[in-house]
């Protein structure tokens, strides 16, 4: 046990001896530890990309109507509770509710729609 927590120490640590701080393979890492902002940080930054995503591809593709507002809401709140239950194996209740950049989301999901939509079809 010891032996492969120092592996995952060094692995971490860059050239000169720090450590970085953040590295990909920790949010796929079911054993490790996260503090109630740095789970918010990432919650927020996971929902920007799925709005973002969700915004360029839907504006491609020319779709409208009021329920893919609801769909991209049902899709990032489903990816963040599915990361919250299945990958990282949290209590929700320990960190507080996933709403974490929802709002934030939604603007930018909104945006990039509507403006791949316009520019791409008028």
């Amino acid at each position: 046990m010891k032996e492969t927590k120092s592996v995952k120490l060094n692995a971490q640590q860059h050239e000169d001896g720090h450590f970085s701080p953040f590295k990909f393979a920790k949010l796929l890492d079911t054993e490790a530890s996260w503090d109630k902002d740095q789970l918010g940080d990432v919650l927020h930054w996971i929902r920007q990309v799925v709005a973002l995503s969700c915004g360029l591809l839907w504006g491609a593709i020319p779709v409208v109507g009021g329920i893919w507002i609801f769909i991209f809401l049902v899709i990032s709140t489903g990816i963040i509770y599915g990361y919250y239950t299945m990958i990282l194996k949290i209590d929700e209740e320990e960190f507080g509710g996933h709403g974490e950049g929802l709002f934030a989301s939604i603007t930018l999901f909104l945006l990039a729609w509507i403006l791949v939509y316009s520019l791409a079809h008028f």
